[in-house]
């Protein structure tokens, strides 16, 4: 705690020093008093109030970390679809084939594996194919570079190496929402090819592949839509675990700093983004389902 860490550093703190700080931080309060100062100070002055650990505002420490952490949540997102959808298919169109089977099996396995001992393994094996561990987003160079003001960090996006070490987490984070939305999109490209709109446009000699991808894919696509919301809550808690494995600094390794060293004030900063992130990622669902179908209305 803050009084700890003062006294830690050598610092007397008495019952007068108590009461100055619980007057400063307002701690003197009921705690409804309290939330309600919190609240008006972030929606009239985007204040979130002051990390005891840091020993500054909570926004100068959370705002650097915010876009690292989105990037890295958006690129899964991207990973997790683009490669779960479309093996989804394959394994719906090729039933019962080696393939399904091999794509079912890795599917439960992948869904199985707690995400922070795929990391441990992706690190080890990373680790003994190239001899080098894959810990932080950014080389040492990279590192003094963005200390010294010198780099800004979406210019990292330019370095390979950047990338090699991007994709190891992206993989990490990805890998149980891929392997859900595989055996999703199975589910539901099977249930749409036995329906009986599919039968009457085979009759009628429709081609298999308009079949698969004009009709039956828009319609199996909505419930795999829904689960964005949700998909973004675990790619956002899976990160926190493997941002402090793989050492990234990011809004996950802050959070778990900030419960270990019980900083209050930043963990409900911390929690209130992750919320509005998962509120956006819902929207956004809402919107696609137009795209997807347009029958939906979004009045």
């Amino acid at each position: 705690t803050y009084v700890a860490s003062l006294k830690a550093e050598g610092n007397v703190v008495d019952a007068n020093t108590l009461a100055e700080l619980q007057e400063r931080f307002g701690l003197n309060q009921p705690w409804y008093v309290q939330y309600f100062k919190w609240m008006q100070n972030i929606l009239t002055r985007f204040d979130f109030g002051y990390s005891f650990e840091q020993a500054k505002d909570v926004w100068s420490v959370v705002g650097p970390l915010l876009p690292m952490t989105v990037t890295v949540s958006l690129i899964t997102m991207l990973f997790t679809y683009l490669v779960g959808i479309p093996l989804g298919i394959y394994s719906a169109v090729k039933q019962y084939s080696v393939g399904d089977y091999v794509l079912t099996t890795i599917g439960f396995l992948g869904m199985a594996v707690p995400n922070f001992l795929f990391a441990i393994l992706i690190m080890f094996g990373t680790y003994m194919w190239t001899g080098t561990a894959f810990i932080g987003l950014f080389t040492k160079e990279m590192q003094i570079a963005l200390n010294a003001g010198t780099m800004q960090w979406y210019e990292c996006f330019g370095y390979g190496e950047f990338w090699a070490r991007l994709l190891v987490p992206v993989i990490v984070i990805g890998t149980s929402g891929t392997c859900g939305t595989l055996r999703s999109m199975r589910a539901q490209m099977l249930d749409e090819l036995g329906k009986n709109y599919v039968l009457c446009a085979r009759a009628k000699g429709v081609s298999s592949v308009k079949i698969l991808f004009k009709h039956a894919l828009r319609n199996a696509l909505i419930p795999v839509i829904t689960y964005v919301g949700p998909m973004t809550a675990y790619i956002l808690t899976g990160s926190m675990v493997v941002e402090t494995v793989f050492t990234i600094g990011g809004l996950g390794t802050q959070f778990v700093k900030s419960i270990n060293n019980q900083d209050y004030p930043m963990i409900m900063a911390t929690t209130i983004f992750l919320a509005v992130l998962m509120v956006v990622a819902t929207l956004l669902s809402d919107l696609v389902y137009k795209l997807v179908d347009p029958r939906i209305k979004l009045d």
